[in-house]
């Protein structure tokens, strides 16, 4: 008796339908984690030494990680069509924001950037709201005007001259990095909802040629595209972090140096718990850290294509769209921090996703991933045959 009400309860946990992306939600928190333990790896002498409090910019990622938790719990409870309506509204409140930004006394500025808005304490580097708005105003651009993208010029050129103004404001603070993930990823959309391959090549020609004057025109551009062709010719002035990084990439070997037991971050890598966060890791846990951490990366940016994939296949192209552009984003901005890391790219003021000291960037992306578990919820319960399609339109 015991043994067949044993089968009876296992054959209905293995009819029950799990109904949200636990590969995903792992992924993410094994990658927080991850971040975690590093940031407070990497900044606890610099810490030390600025405020007297080892643990001070760790708790300050905490505060912004249980932001971002908060609002996850929050939005995972909203129906993902509201974003077609909020997405312009989104997109018009960042460019206030970025705005308000470049006015003295209200922008926060930082090494020379004015790119946060300071709330007490703490700041908000409003380029990372900017990505998210605008690519949830893509995703209702490119169902909205789905025909005219495919066979009308202006139906392209509209949002690239959106990501023209936003690439001017966000230059202005300056931060071209922010301004390559936007332009990169509306090309990726752009490609994705079917635009003519003659004009889209031909746009991307237009836009790498613009990229590339603005990267001469300016003297610190030019410096650091300098540096990142010869770092070694200047090892202690214009290419001093990229060596320094380097060096930490060359002390990891095999399995690292220990945690916590790196020497780069002793004040020889400038930024070591922000932007050259990887070259940490990668000097204390070694390859295989590394390799860790790419695998997450390449779990979460797989998912996010496989959800706007299935979303497609049921008709919710707004979502589809979304979770393209989500893993567009985090995919390039990962691609371009461990570029900058490696040397294989010019130095770029950009966060690792999840990773890196940055409050803005954690509660943003978190912020992205409970939209993303939101939109595979509602394509579960769709495919399950627990709610009709009519339900979250």
């Amino acid at each position: 008796m015991n043994s067949i009400l044993k089968k009876t309860k296992m054959s209905k946990r293995a009819k029950t339908p799990v109904l949200y992306d636990r590969t995903l939600l792992l992924a993410v928190s094994l990658l927080i984690g991850v971040g975690i333990l590093m940031v407070a790896s990497a900044s606890t002498v610099i810490a030390d030494q600025q405020y007297g409090n080892a643990f001070h910019y760790v708790y300050r990622q905490l505060f912004y990680l249980f932001l971002g938790v908060v609002a996850a719990i929050i939005l995972l409870k909203l129906p993902t069509k509201i974003w077609l309506h909020l997405g312009p509204v989104c997109l018009l409140l960042s460019f206030i924001l970025l705005i308000a930004v470049l006015i003295p006394g209200i922008g926060h500025s930082v090494n020379g950037s004015r790119r946060w808005l300071g709330i007490g304490p703490f700041g908000f580097q409003v380029s990372e709201l900017a990505k998210l708005s605008f690519i949830l105003y893509m995703a209702g651009y490119l169902v909205r005007q789905a025909d005219a993208v495919k066979t009308k010029i202006g139906g392209f050129i509209k949002p690239m001259i959106v990501v023209s103004l936003l690439g001017i404001l966000l230059l202005g603070e300056p931060d071209f990095g922010a301004a390559v993930v936007i332009t990169a990823t509306a090309l990726g959309l752009l490609f994705l909802a079917g635009v003519r391959l003659s004009l889209f090549f031909a746009l991307v020609v237009l836009v790498a040629i613009l990229l590339s004057a603005l990267a001469i025109s300016s003297p610190y551009r030019m410096a650091r595209l300098t540096s990142f062709l010869h770092p070694w010719a200047n090892q202690f002035d214009s290419g001093y972090q990229l060596t320094q990084s380097l060096i930490a990439f060359g002390r990891g070997g095999w399995l690292g140096v220990g945690l916590g037991d790196s020497i780069q971050k002793l004040f020889y890598l400038p930024e070591a718990h922000t932007d050259f966060l990887f070259a940490v890791l990668t000097e204390e846990l070694g390859l295989a850290g590394a390799l860790f951490l790419l695998l997450l990366f390449g779990i979460i940016v797989t998912r996010a294509f496989q959800i706007g994939r299935r979303a497609w296949f049921l008709e919710r192209s707004v979502q589809a769209y979304m979770g393209y552009g989500f893993g567009l984003w985090i995919g390039l901005q990962t691609l371009i921090n461990l570029g900058v890391n490696m040397g294989v790219l010019p130095t770029k003021g950009l966060t690792l996703p999840f990773v890196s000291y940055g409050g803005s960037s954690l509660l943003i992306n978190c912020i992205v991933m409970a939209i993303l578990l939101r939109m595979d919820h509602e394509n579960r319960m769709i495919e399950f045959g627990l709610a009709h399609k009519s339900t979250y339109e």
